[in-house]
């Protein structure tokens, strides 16, 4: 169950409508956290590292993260986050 992390080109994501998907901003914290759907997101603006029992992930500005469903993990976020999101 891994984290997937992308930097794709300005067009693919004006195609797939990402500006459009709500935003969601978050402080410095740490909490734990459960997909029960599929989140697409891209970053806008922050860093985090998300922990799992598979693995250890940053993600920054720029970055299109896919989170799978069923995926347990921490948010460790060290600078305030902001994300356009999706669930599938």
């Amino acid at each position: 169950m891994k984290i997937d992390i992308e930097q794709p080109e300005l067009e693919e994501l004006e195609a797939e409508g990402v500006f459009d998907w709500p935003l969601w901003e978050h402080e410095e914290d740490k909490f734990e956290w459960y997909y029960d759907k599929t989140e697409k997101c891209l970053i806008i603006e922050g860093e985090a590292t998300i922990i799992s029992e598979f693995e250890s992930k940053t993600i920054k500005a720029g970055d299109f993260v896919t989170f799978p469903l069923g995926l347990e993990c921490v948010w460790d976020i060290q600078y305030a986050i902001k994300k356009h999101y999706t669930f599938e």
